[in-house]
């Protein structure tokens, strides 16, 4: 594609994702990796002094660490040198009322998934990002893989046919003990309703593979029955999640969501299957995509490879056999915004193949989240999405 960026690298802001932090240092190191943005300005903690130590270690200047997230926005919005986009890594609870803030203030923002913690929160997010005409983008993170890239242009190009069955799972074990009674802080926000919302696995890696399920098979949810479970005693919120789900257009789907399943590190599957054939990615093994036509052997689709389509090259940065993964992907989300805020930039519409997901989807998950509870509360029963 015609690429319209100059040299000016984008300023960055960054609420949250201090010291101990751990998804703040994948979001910096996603930011840094094209080149495309540089961090100058925090609010990297709610504890003032570890908000500017934090500062400190990554070269901001104390004058743009922040004590707070609402003195930032406003001070960075009346800076000729101010954030041009901010990125927030806070526990789930917080992220509503700072990305209001930025919004309001007229800076872009990127969000950690969840968007929020209710669809309420998220369709306001929605409209002020409407309203303000800035960009609300969201880390759903593993759609910036390139051979799901490729998966989702297989099926819009009709290589599978019409969708029957999609299967999507997100399996951890990190969880399979009380470890927020440790002291852990990473899993002590994660099982806590006030700062995780109402769901536990299922809001925490579940809306991942949701987002997943829906983004490479263009499908939308109609309804789905849900089974949430804690098993660890005194957790508060759900540790395994089994879902059931019915898409508009007749497809059906399963998904299953567990931080207790033992012998499990990050298993993230997905399995699509049509009439004319299948396709399955693990994000274990991310450089490769199953394909399987009817009545044929399944074929090993690789990343940089000879059949790699067009729309896994662009997110694709060394040659097949030079593996790429994680990183790479959640960089690739950063730098497809990075592309939205330069045509912002320039005054030009944003190109039809930039790809990222943004203030919508984030409201679909927090909606898919809210509907699994209504449904497990209520005894399993099928609800409306």
């Amino acid at each position: 594609m015609a690429d319209i960026r100059t040299k000016e690298r984008i300023r960055l802001g960054m609420v949250g994702g201090g010291q101990g932090a751990f998804i703040g240092d994948v979001h910096r190191m996603a930011a840094r990796l094209d080149d495309e943005y540089e961090l100058v300005a925090g609010a990297l903690s709610s504890n003032a002094e570890r908000a500017l130590a934090s500062a400190r270690e990554l070269s901001i200047s104390d004058e743009r660490s922040y004590a707070s997230f609402e003195t930032m926005a406003e001070v960075e919005a009346g800076r000729d040198d101010g954030i041009e986009a901010v990125s927030i890594v806070t526990p789930n609870h917080v992220h509503f009322p700072v990305a209001k803030a930025f919004l309001q203030a007229g800076i872009h923002v990127i969000c950690d998934k969840p968007l929020t913690i209710s669809s309420d929160e998220a369709r306001e997010l929605v409209a002020a990002a409407e309203s303000a005409g800035k960009i609300l983008a969201v880390t759903y993170n593993y759609s910036g893989y390139p051979m799901i890239r490729q998966a989702r242009a297989m099926i819009a190009g009709g290589d599978l046919g019409a969708i029957r069955l999609v299967h999507a799972e997100y399996a951890q074990d990190w969880l399979a003990d009380a470890l927020e009674q440790t002291g852990n802080r990473q899993a002590a926000w994660r099982t806590d309703p006030a700062q995780a919302g109402g769901g536990g696995s299922i809001g925490d890696i579940g809306t991942h593979a949701y987002h997943l399920a829906c983004f490479v098979t263009g499908l939308e949810l109609e309804a789905l029955c849900a089974d949430l479970t804690t098993f660890v005693a005194g957790r508060k919120l759900d540790d395994n999640a089994a879902l059931l789900l019915r898409f508009r257009g007749g497809a059906k789907g399963m998904l299953w969501a567990s931080q207790i399943a033992v012998g499990n590190e990050n298993n993230l599957t997905l399995r699509v299957y049509g009439e004319k054939g299948g396709l399955s990615w693990r994000q274990e093994a991310p450089n490769e995509l199953w394909f399987t036509p009817l009545g044929e052997a399944p074929r090993k689709l690789t990343r940089g490879g000879s059949a790699a389509l067009p729309d896994a090259a662009r997110v694709t940065r060394i040659p097949g056999g030079h593996p790429e993964g994680y990183l790479e992907a959640f960089a690739s989300i950063y730098t497809e915004v990075s592309r939205a805020i330069r045509a912002y930039r320039a005054g030009k519409p944003v190109a039809g193949e930039v790809l990222f997901p943004v203030g919508s989807d984030g409201l679909h998950g927090v909606a898919f989240v809210e509907a699994a509870v209504r449904s497990s509360d209520s005894g399993a029963t099928w609800v409306s999405v």
